[in-house]
């Protein structure tokens, strides 16, 4: 397989540079317990919910947006619950002579407290979260933005994600997508294999 050479590389973080998904679904239940609502298992959590827009999957249930608010709260209480992949460090640095941002779903000081607390932010020219645009993932708006903002067309950029909402978005945008553990243009099972499809 020819080896790719992008003009910039666009990285989801949740699932794609970290392991949050526990500390997301704990945030939640206790968000939901302290309102009342019953709470969702680990499973349903990740059929339904992972992936998406907190405040999106917060409409689909038909609750308070309240709980929402406090499910942010919670998470940055739980953020040392968040932890960094094998061999992140070492395939950013590898990949350091290409243009990288982070486009993600998370709310902007739970991310940039994320990034810095695992000391990763500094491989990255800025971080466009959900709180950047009128709508998150599956829109492409946040690819978009952030290949309007890197000075890149978005045909010579290249998004990572783990995710159907991911896949989605970069397809609705026109970029080529390397899904993590989902089918996309190219498939890894981890971050780590980013340096055997891309030019170092």
């Amino acid at each position: 397989m020819k080896k790719l050479q992008p003009d910039a590389i666009l990285f989801d973080m949740d699932g794609v540079l970290v392991d949050s998904l526990d500390a997301w679904w704990r945030s939640l239940n206790q968000a939901l317990k302290k309102f009342g609502y019953s709470g969702i298992s680990r499973d349903e959590f990740i059929r339904k919910y992972w992936g998406h827009d907190l405040f999106d999957n917060i409409k689909k249930m038909n609750i308070s947006m309240d709980v929402g608010k406090l499910c942010n709260k919670l998470y940055r209480v739980n953020v040392d619950d968040v932890k960094i992949y094998p061999g992140v460090k070492t395939v950013l640095q590898r990949l350091e002579k290409y243009k990288k941002s982070i486009i993600t779903n998370t709310p902007k000081d739970s991310a940039v407290e994320i990034l810095r607390k695992l000391d990763i932010e500094k491989y990255f020219e800025f971080v466009l979260t959900s709180d950047d645009v009128s709508m998150a993932k599956p829109s492409p708006e946040i690819i978009l933005k952030s290949c309007e903002i890197l000075g890149v067309k978005i045909e010579d950029v290249i998004l990572v994600g783990d995710t159907v909402s991911d896949v989605k978005a970069g397809r609705a945008a026109g970029c080529r997508v390397v899904g993590i553990n989902v089918d996309a243009d190219y498939t890894i099972t981890s971050v780590s294999e980013l340096t055997k499809l891309i030019i170092l």
